[in-house]
């Protein structure tokens, strides 16, 4: 067995599908995890008993055994770590089993359904450290919050934060991503790994028709204030293929002139699975000025030539790629080429998950147009953004001065402070 970093939270996979187990350690560790793979329960109960996991993705069905089994022996072992299930089952089998680990005192994450995308994952595994950061008054370090989307639909706990996007050109803040939060009356703020349903699931109508309208409610602030942002969201296959999603669009937006459109995130995993339907829908949004964006572009390693196909206005460029650019030639020429293709379209890259001033620096080289990351600002509410874009010294001075202060040593003189 791999000898972990000791800074590295642990995470082990048990399914017996050899082809399920390898997927979902690579996309543990791109998101910093030290991913343990094991195809049989026994092998994994004697790992536990030495050396526990902080998280734990478990197959319902494992051939000589199953995920209640396996629960079972945990709760012996008093295993204090998050499970995340994940199964080609229905839905209502996932949840009863799901139940069966919060009854015998498991942390238990909302579950997946395969097949399951990189990010849906992703989203799951970054949500806990981003709901223990942002929510000091809410649940203890290290516990998860499950609730119920339909109740907080109904009780109007929903609310969006918001990512900057940042210019790599002018440093100025140009747009930003709309993420969905809970805010609960007794748990604070819960991360959408604590509420969203397995993909497919009815109540993504409503939810997507609640993200659209809160969206461009907060974008009429925004234009208020003398900030009228391109904004973008979050929306699944399920929604934007269902009838009447192009009317709610309509619906919803803004008539002032200063509107500059609107963004709609699609991974490339479920861009590629139906590219005529999305080459018609995205044809009829861009009447309305709204555009398409391929989300995680990068991770479901589609062919080129079925993504170019379609009328995109913006590429994401995946973390994996992001991460360590500055210093790693690979990925440095990785993250060229996929500008280079995107302007050869005529579309924008936005760089995701920035996290320090060379990986800012190595983008901006390669003439990536759109930054965002924790480099820059993590989500905050929509408040928190209207503050930001008022500071009286510009928003994000402390990292635009690293920026072109790293340019300036570059060329052999430095600005002084």
């Amino acid at each position: 067995m791999e000898s972990p970093d000791q800074t590295m939270p642990r995470a082990y996979v048990l399914d017996d599908e050899a082809e399920i187990r390898a997927f979902v350690c690579e996309v543990l560790r791109r998101n910093g995890f030290h991913a343990v793979q094991f195809s049989t329960m026994p092998s994994l109960v004697e790992q536990l008993a030495v050396e526990p996991s902080e998280v734990l993705i478990l197959d319902l069905a494992l051939g000589q055994s199953d995920a209640v089994e396996v629960m079972q022996h945990l709760e012996r072992l008093g295993y204090r770590g998050k499970i995340l299930l994940i199964s080609g089952r229905d839905g209502d089998i996932l949840r009863d089993i799901q139940n069966i680990g919060r009854s015998r005192g498991l942390s238990m994450l909302p579950p997946l359904g395969k097949p399951f995308r990189a990010g849906d994952l992703k989203q799951r595994l970054q949500a806990n450290v981003e709901m223990r950061e942002i929510a000091p008054g809410g649940p203890s370090k290290g516990s998860t919050v499950s609730i119920d989307l339909a109740e907080a639909l109904h009780k109007d706990w929903l609310e969006l934060w918001y990512q900057p996007k940042v210019d790599l050109k002018s440093l100025t803040i140009c747009g930003a991503e709309a993420l969905i939060r809970a805010r609960h009356p007794e748990y604070g703020i819960v991360a959408p790994a604590g509420f969203l349903p397995p993909p497919n699931d009815p109540l993504y109508l409503p939810l997507s028709s609640f993200v659209i309208r809160r969206a461009m409610s907060d974008w009429a602030r925004f234009a208020a204030g003398g900030n009228p942002l391109k904004l973008a969201v979050n929306i699944p296959v399920s929604v934007i293929s269902a009838p009447g999603f192009v009317n709610l669009v309509r619906a919803s937006l803004p008539k002032d002139p200063s509107f500059r459109g609107l963004l709609v995130e699609v991974t490339e995993n479920e861009v590629v699975q139906d590219t005529e339907l999305f080459r018609e829908i995205a044809n009829q949004l861009k009447l309305y000025d709204v555009w398409l964006s391929i989300d995680d572009f990068g991770s479901a390693y589609s062919t080129l030539s079925r993504l170019l196909d379609l009328p995109f206005a913006e590429v994401k460029l995946d973390r994996a790629f992001v991460s360590n650019c500055g210093q790693d030639a690979m990925k440095a020429v990785v993250c060229q080429t996929v500008i280079d293709l995107a302007h050869r379209f005529g579309a924008d890259v936005c760089a995701e998950g920035i996290e320090d001033v060379e990986e800012a620096r190595a983008l901006r080289d390669r003439e990536c147009d759109i930054a965002q990351g924790y480099f820059f600002a993590k989500p905050m509410p929509a408040d928190g953004l209207l503050s930001t874009m008022l500071a009286p010294n510009g928003p994000f001075d402390e990292q635009v001065h690293s920026i072109r202060n790293l340019d300036h040593c570059r060329s052999g003189t430095t600005i002084k402070s």
